[in-house]
């Protein structure tokens, strides 16, 4: 074949490539790209790949309005629901940063159970299946931030402020303090990126986001 692969190979990547929304195959009219308005673009795969052509502005921009969309949200409802069992695992996921510190790769696994933890806190189980779709934009934010050349620790206050609103159900203050915590990794997001240019490196790199 004019790919240099077997043609059960080739199925296989057509199917995967048709789950992920990007392109359509049926009998008569063939294989085809679909629109790119109706692809999949919170399947990890696909934001990998996103990520990875070079427009990284434009992807930081799309990553954190979809977070300002769901968490500051969400962060209102937990506090309102919150349960003392999931307090005490926000608490856990915070301590887990605290010991971090500076440590960008340390830092990253529990503060993504800390943002995860408040889906799950709202109740609504809808809302808390959000933590898994959109866990790769989670990480991508995250991986991109850890060369922030301040570092991970300036972060812990505002953390802390949306426990504690939580903690205290205080729907308001842990909106507010979400969209606080939202803007600062932005900027923490966008200063890593200009970091590493400055040195050369591609903002964030395949292997990285793969992994």
């Amino acid at each position: 074949m004019q790919l240099g692969v077997s043609r059960t190979a080739l199925r296989e990547a057509i199917k995967v490539l048709a789950a992920k929304g990007l392109i359509a195959s049926q009998p008569k009219t063939g294989t085809r790209v679909r629109p790119r308005e109706e692809w999949n673009f919170l399947d990890p795969d696909v934001l990998v790949w996103r990520f990875s052509t070079g427009l990284i502005e434009t992807h930081i921009r799309d990553v954190f309005q979809l977070r300002r969309v769901i968490e500051p949200a969400a962060a209102a409802l937990a506090a309102e629901r919150a349960d003392d069992a999931g307090v005490r695992r926000m608490e856990h996921a915070y301590r887990g940063m605290d010991a971090a510190g500076d440590d960008g790769e340390k830092f990253e696994e529990p503060d993504r159970r800390f943002h995860q933890s408040i889906l799950r806190l709202t109740g609504n189980e809808m809302i808390g299946s959000l933590g898994m779709l959109i866990e790769t934009a989670l990480l991508m934010s995250f991986r991109l931030s850890n060369d922030n050349p301040r570092g991970q620790r300036h972060s812990l206050p505002l953390h802390r402020d949306v426990l504690t609103a939580i903690r205290n159900r205080q729907p308001q203050r842990a909106r507010r303090a979400m969209e606080r915590l939202l803007a600062q990794s932005e900027r923490d997001v966008r200063q890593a990126v200009a970091a590493r240019r400055r040195r050369g490196a591609e903002p964030l790199a395949m292997a990285d986001a793969a992994e």
